[in-house]
């Protein structure tokens, strides 16, 4: 069996494994090195997500594409009217969100986040938010950060490497940290997408970043 193929299989698997993801509905394709395409249909925004994360829980998966399509059936269609109002109930309860400086608009299902936090905290928060609204075939962010204190490298080297050495699991040195403007660059390679997705949060979490180009390697 080659690599691609073993990978495709254990990628099947970890959504056969996935309690809240229909994996008969999705098709898995891989390719050299580590590239994985999901395929297919599912019911709601949260499904195709909780695909996605499965499939980059894999060993050996390096680049994902997600061409999965939401398609609500039943009692899970909703005109755009009532998905934005619900949008608006969703930002408003989350004690996270910032919502009075947050605009939704829904276009035939799709919800576009507007506006301005200080935190990408809060711009993730706003996302995750209205992720799981039955009805919507997805999300874009485009909620802007404000302009914040000038990036120092070598607190943001110092922030990662705390955040990194935290998880026992993850290891930092093979990660090179640059600043350019408000803007951070992440370089090198890491063992798995946990450690690159901790990478980048931990980079987000220095102030005054604008920012994030996760350059990170994948793969041993």
């Amino acid at each position: 069996m080659s690599n691609s193929t073993n990978l495709q299989h254990m990628v099947q698997e970890e959504l056969e494994w996935e309690p809240s993801v229909d994996a008969s509905q999705i098709g898995v394709t891989a390719t050299q090195p580590g590239v994985v395409t999901l395929a297919g249909t599912v019911a709601t925004y949260a499904e195709k997500i909780s695909a996605e994360r499965a499939a980059k829980r894999v060993a050996g998966v390096r680049a994902l594409a997600n061409d999965i399509e939401v398609r609500p059936v039943g009692s899970l269609k909703r005109t755009d009217t009532d998905i934005a109002q619900a949008v608006l109930r969703a930002l408003e309860w989350d004690i996270a969100v910032p919502h009075e400086k947050i605009r939704a608009r829904v276009d035939d299902g799709w919800v576009i986040l507007e506006g301005e936090v200080a935190l990408q905290f809060q711009r993730a928060a706003a996302e995750n938010a209205v992720r799981r609204l039955s009805g919507i075939r997805g999300v874009t962010n485009q909620i802007r950060l404000q302009i914040g204190p000038s990036v120092q490298p070598a607190e943001v080297k110092n922030r990662i490497a705390a955040a990194l050495r935290r998880s026992a699991e993850i290891d930092a040195r093979g990660i090179q940290v640059d600043a350019k403007d408000s803007t951070i660059i992440l370089r090198g390679r890491v063992r798995t997408w946990a450690e690159r997705e901790e990478a980048e949060r931990a980079a987000w979490g220095a102030p005054g970043v604008q920012a994030v180009k996760d350059e990170l390697i994948i793969g041993a």
